[in-house]
């Protein structure tokens, strides 16, 4: 094989590779109506969206720099300075309420993941409360999380990663509706009384210290692995598995498009 020959094979190797991480057909007729610059729209016409919005699921997927984005998704900074506007603006944030609005609601699961920080997340300027803390694991966010039946995330919230879980569960069921909502054994009573105040059952295995012990129902308990499955397919994306970014406005703004994912299916 020549070198002219290797050179070739490499480069369409690059490009299937570039590809696998792009949105599908289907996925982009899912979104297509709900993204800002389309026609009609007030402002300037966007040329192109589909293109650099693939560069976005190919940066949070392989974990690279902006500087690294193949040419085929157009100048990084171009890609990067529109990522950064439709955080400002909370098009994601929408398009992610929007994509959610048709939940199964027959089980609400709740649960939580730790990532670790990068030591370039912990670097440089930032200012406070940027989420990354220290923990056991290092430094570390945790993701708080709420799920519809399907495993499919309903709503999160980013704290430190020393952060307890408890101290935020009460927050994700509030406003929703839902027939159980189930949970492991380190949540507190105080969770199942904001349960209770939505109209749901809660599904909460007792902390085996307690003396008098809470029935739960052990076959929908079963269904709870849904959520935690649905945090080893996000952690698939390298950019939310492990926090590269300083800000945590930056990070979240991965989280929204990561947690988009399931619903675009």
């Amino acid at each position: 094989m020549s070198a002219s020959q290797a050179f070739v094979l490499s480069t369409e190797a690059c490009e299937a590779e570039t590809k696998r991480y792009e949105l599908s057909d289907g996925q982009w007729d899912r979104i297509a109506s709900l993204l800002a610059g389309k026609a009609g729209d007030p402002g300037r016409t966007g040329a192109d969206s589909r293109i650099f919005i693939n560069g976005w699921p190919w940066v949070l997927r392989s974990g690279a720099h902006w500087r690294d984005l193949p040419d085929r998704y157009g100048k990084w900074t171009t890609v990067h300075k529109r990522f950064s506007r439709w955080r400002h603006a909370g098009i994601r944030e929408q398009v992610f309420k929007t994509l959610t609005a048709d939940r199964d609601n027959q089980y609400l699961m709740i649960d939580c993941a730790i990532v670790r920080a990068h030591q370039q997340a912990a670097s440089g300027k930032g200012g406070r409360d940027q989420a990354p803390g220290r923990s056991r694991g290092g430094l570390t966010t945790r993701i708080h999380m709420l799920a519809d039946a399907l495993g499919r995330p309903s709503r999160f919230i980013i704290t430190a990663g020393q952060v307890g879980e408890i101290t935020q569960a009460s927050s994700l069921p509030q406003g929703q509706s839902g027939d159980l909502v189930l949970a492991d054994k380190a949540y507190s009573n105080a969770l199942r009384q904001i349960i209770a105040s939505i109209g749901a059952e809660a599904v909460i295995p007792s902390n085996g210290l307690r003396k008098i012990i809470i029935p739960h129902d052990e076959r929908a308990c079963a269904h709870r692995n849904h959520i935690g499955r649905c945090f080893s397919q996000m952690k698939l994306f390298r950019r939310f598995a492990s926090r590269y970014d300083r800000r945590a406005v930056h990070f979240r703004g991965f989280v929204y498009l990561v947690a988009a994912m399931p619903w675009m299916r």
